[in-house]
C-alpha cells in the first residue's frame, strides 16, 4: 500500500501543479467528451434501435454499443482537438499567453472538419456525426436568430420591436418548422434523417392500418 500511496501522491502533485494545467485540460477535456456522449447516446440508440430496428436481440445490441462507442470518440476527440488548438494559439498569437478574439473559431473550425467534416474510405459521413452536427447546428441558427434582433449587437437597434419580434418569432418559427418537416415527409422522405423518417412513420403511417382490437392498441403490426 506505500507505494501505492507513494505513486497516488506524485500523480496528484503532478496533476495539482498549476504549470501542467493547461495540457492536462485537454486530457480532462478528452475524458468529459467521451463521458458526456456515451451518456447521451446510449439511452437514445437504445430506445430507437429496440423500437425501430429489425433484427436479433445480439444485433440491436451491438448496434446501440457502436453508436455509443461513435458518439463518445466524436466528442473526445473533438474535445483534445478543441482545446490543444486554443492552447496552441494562445502561444502563437500576437500576444503570447492571451486569447485572441478568433482563437475559438478557428479552434472550432478545425475540430469540426477533423472529427465531424471528413468522410470515411467509403465516402461516407456516419449518421451519428450528421445527428451531433444537425443538433448543433439548429442551437447555432437559433442563438444567430437571437442575437441578430438584440440590440446591442444585432441589426434592429428598437428595443421595442426587438422584443415585439422575439415575442411573435417562436410560433411563427415551430409553425414553419412543421408544416416543412410535414410537406418532406409526404413527397419527399428520403431526404429526411432516417431517425426522424422512422419516427413520422410509426407515428403517421402505421397509424392507419389495423386488422385486431390487440394491434390497434398494443402494437401497430
Amino acid at each position: 500500500m506505500s507505494g501505492i500511496d507513494g505513486l497516488k501522491k506524485v500523480l496528484e502533485s503532478i496533476i495539482l501543479n498549476p504549470k501542467y494545467a493547461p495540457f492536462l485540460a485537454v486530457l480532462k477535456a478528452a475524458r468529459n467528451g467521451a463521458v458526456y456522449g456515451a451518456k447521451v447516446r446510449f439511452p437514445h440508440a437504445l430506445v430507437m434501435i429496440f423500437m425501430f430496428r429489425s433484427g436479433t436481440v445480439q444485433e440491436k445490441i451491438k448496434l446501440i454499443l457502436r453508436a455509443t462507442k461513435t458518439h463518445a470518440q466524436n466528442l473526445a476527440k473533438y474535445a483534445a482537438i478543441y482545446k490543444a488548438t486554443m492552447l496552441l494559439l494562445r502561444y502563437m498569437g500576437s500576444e503570447p499567453g492571451k486569447e485572441g478574439p478568433y482563437d475559438t473559431f478557428f479552434a472550432g473550425l478545425l475540430g469540426g472538419y477533423v472529427v465531424f467534416g471528413r468522410r470515411s474510405k467509403r465516402g461516407h459521413v456516419s449518421s451519428v456525426s450528421k445527428q451531433i452536427v444537425i443538433f448543433v447546428f439548429a442551437r447555432v441558427c437559433l442563438s444567430l436568430a437571437e442575437l441578430s434582433i438584440r440590440p446591442s449587437a444585432g441589426i434592429i437597434k428598437s428595443n421595442e420591436l426587438s422584443k415585439r419580434i422575439g415575442h411573435d418569432a417562436w410560433p411563427v418559427f415551430a409553425a414553419m418548422s412543421w408544416a416543412s418537416v410535414m410537406w418532406l415527409f409526404r413527397w419527399y422522405p428520403d431526404t429526411l434523417q432516417s431517425g426522424l423518417r422512422n419516427s413520422m412513420d410509426y407515428i403517421y403511417v402505421q397509424s392507419d392500418t389495423w386488422d385486431s382490437l390487440r394491434n390497434f392498441l398494443f402494437y401497430n403490426k
